[in-house]
């Protein structure tokens, strides 16, 4: 693709639909909504106000980082804390697809909809690319960012009017433009990560210690998998349970999957053929490391039939 004519074309765009109004962003720190959050910035400079909602389903001190990596490169965060919100709307949720919309009501209706009331924004910029539409529209899984596509009346149900500038894309042509835009590495080649963040990634309940157990897990498959060159690698925290041996006493721990993938553009995926010494490794690490868990998986199984994530 054109890089370059893209760029310039969604700049242009953007001042376009803009105009002389004030526009919102939420930036979660992975590649989509970073390229938005360049993109926004570029096109309308301080027109545009950008947001990070800690929602407490995030990887370990992420807020804090993709804060300070934004005031590196020039463009001013906001740090909004949700957390009691998004943790309160998962109470006793369990069906994948009420988990979804919770955090989509929540995130729209509730948190972003007193954000927008109070900076006057009449647009929000969103990160939305071709394959979450998509694989939403087809009913495969909903995606959080996904909303006229589906007859929502953005203006109507929450006061603003959505910008898409990487709705035609996949996602290696988003890295694709980062790295023109010479965005940091750290940016362009990071791995996918739901927008319902690890919510995904817990079958059953979301609650404080259950996040904390999966947060954990998923530290550890980011070290030991990060040097793989694999698309996506992840933790997830089933709701069952296994018995296992601990201090020499019975035990009946939790379980953790560990899901490794090669992709282009998450269409279709298989699982990484990865070591034996590696796969050994993260289930000592896992087990050892991660209270509660007597148990370490990995998940052989591609896309189609599976999806990447579990929920």
């Amino acid at each position: 693709m054109d890089c370059k004519a893209f760029v310039e074309e969604q700049i242009s765009q953007i001042r376009k639909t803009v105009g002389k109004a004030t526009a919102i962003n939420a930036l979660s720190g992975g590649v989509d909504s970073s390229l938005v959050t360049v993109l926004g910035h570029r096109a309308l400079g301080e027109r545009l106000r950008t947001v990070f909602i800690d929602n407490d389903l995030m990887r370990e001190s992420e807020p804090q980082r993709v804060v300070a990596m934004f005031a590196d490169m020039g463009i001013p965060v906001e740090l909004v804390d949700a957390k009691k919100e998004f943790l309160g709307a998962l109470v006793g949720l369990t069906n994948p697809e009420e988990k979804r919309q919770a955090i989509t009501d929540t995130f729209y209706s509730r948190v972003f909809g007193r954000l927008v009331k109070e900076s006057g924004a009449r647009f929000l910029m969103h990160g939305t690319i071709l394959t979450d539409i998509e694989e939403t529209v087809a009913g495969i899984k909903r995606q959080h960012n996904i909303l006229s596509q589906l007859g929502i009346d953005t203006k109507e149900a929450y006061g603003y009017a959505v910008v898409e500038p990487l709705k035609t894309l996949r996602k290696d042509d988003v890295r694709a433009v980062c790295k023109f835009l010479e965005l940091p590495a750290q940016v362009t080649n990071r791995i996918p990560f739901p927008g319902p963040a690890l919510a995904t990634r817990i079958v059953g309940e979301v609650t404080r210690e259950r996040l904390a157990t999966v947060r954990k897990a998923t530290a550890i498959v980011e070290e030991e998998l990060g040097g793989t060159g694999a698309f996506q690698y992840l933790a997830v925290l089933l709701k069952d349970r296994a018995t296992g041996i601990r201090n020499n006493k019975r035990e009946f721990g939790q379980i953790i999957v560990v899901r490794c993938i090669e992709s282009t553009d998450a269409r279709q995926a298989t699982a990484t053929e990865l070591p034996w010494t590696t796969l050994n490794r993260l289930s000592e690490r896992i087990t050892t490391e991660v209270p509660d868990v007597s148990r370490c998986l990995y998940d052989l199984t591609p896309k189609p039939p599976a999806t990447v994530e579990y929920i």
